[in-house]
């Protein structure tokens, strides 16, 4: 069985809508939607209830894998607003120990058919007032606030765990209009739902 996880209900709702056809609703915070074959969720933002919210799936549901899709913001000028990228590595941006072994640099697969791969840097607590890109942002393509999380507790539980993700706007920038989120998301829920129908 397939795990998608979202880290919220406007993220969520594109694929919901293509996998359901409209007949489900909206997928609240904390809810899961199950099928024979694949269980979807919204865990809430922030990398504690990304890591809660994973971990209830996890022992709930008997998972093959483990898929985390949503959004991000652009660290590297290659990343295009608007793009969807596959997450190859991970990292942990909060910590103060920069070498701490708890917090292991982890590498992902990437599964999808995307034209974009990259880092993805997690983090609850960004300087938006910083004169210079701060360390993560030198080292890292995107930053999101949940994908470290959902991958730390995959690789706990030995899941494997693929992390796509679409360019909402660039730090220390304008994100885009919510319009064009939505589109976004349409465009992420796409990308899964190709990945679903390969089998991949």
């Amino acid at each position: 069985m397939l795990g998608v996880i979202f880290s919220t209900p406007h993220e969520a709702a594109p694929f919901v809508e293509q996998y359901t056809g409209e007949r489900f609703g909206e997928l609240e915070e904390g809810a899961h939607l199950e099928t024979e074959e694949q269980v979807i969720t919204v865990v809430g933002p922030g990398k504690i209830k990304a890591a809660l919210g994973t971990r209830r799936l996890l022992h709930e549901h008997d998972l093959d894998t483990l898929v985390h899709a949503g959004g991000a913001v652009a660290l590297a000028d290659e990343l295009e607003v608007g793009a969807v990228v596959g997450a190859t590595f991970v990292l942990e941006g909060d910590r103060v120990e920069l070498e701490a072994p708890d917090y292991p640099r982890m590498p992902l697969d990437s599964p999808f058919d995307l034209e974009a791969e990259g880092t993805l840097v997690s983090q609850d607590h960004v300087r938006e007032d910083a004169d210079e890109p701060g360390y993560w942002e030198r080292i890292a393509d995107m930053r999101d606030a949940t994908g470290y999380a959902v991958a730390y507790v995959a690789a706990q539980h030995g899941t494997p765990c693929h992390i796509a993700k679409g360019i909402t706007g660039r730090a220390h920038g304008d994100a885009a209009p919510s319009t064009d989120q939505q589109a976004l998301y349409r465009a992420v829920a796409t990308c899964l739902q190709k990945h679903m129908d390969s089998g991949s």
